[in-house]
């Protein structure tokens, strides 16, 4: 999956649950968005340092080359996320593309 569509449904699902308590991070789990874990891993941690979600807890000790989420993630859209899910086409246009292939490809 492209890192841009991964992206686009984690804001998504995110943006739709907001405020649910009974939220499962499993919906936007790597396994869910059938990308590498590393790759799922960088991705959140690049949308809270870039203040698209909160609550993702990350720590990089010496011997990594990578910072690591600290587990159990509960992610937060934030209004920067929900402004970006709003004005940009880019992701409006992935988002048809996805609709048009949830139609098409039951059970998606």
């Amino acid at each position: 999956m492209d890192n841009f569509k991964a992206i686009y449904k984690i804001l998504c699902v995110l943006d739709r649950r907001k405020g649910d308590e009974t939220f499962d991070d499993a919906a936007i789990s790597a396994d869910t968005l059938k990308i590498a874990y590393a790759d799922w891993e960088q991705l959140l941690i690049e949308l809270q340092r870039n203040g698209y979600v909160d609550g993702v807890v990350y720590t990089q000790k010496m011997s990594d080359k990578f910072p690591h989420i600290v587990e159990p993630v509960y992610p937060r859209i934030t209004l920067k996320g929900m402004e970006y899910l709003s004005e940009n086409s880019f992701m409006k246009k992935a988002a048809a593309a996805l609709r048009g292939i949830k139609e098409i490809v039951p059970g998606m």
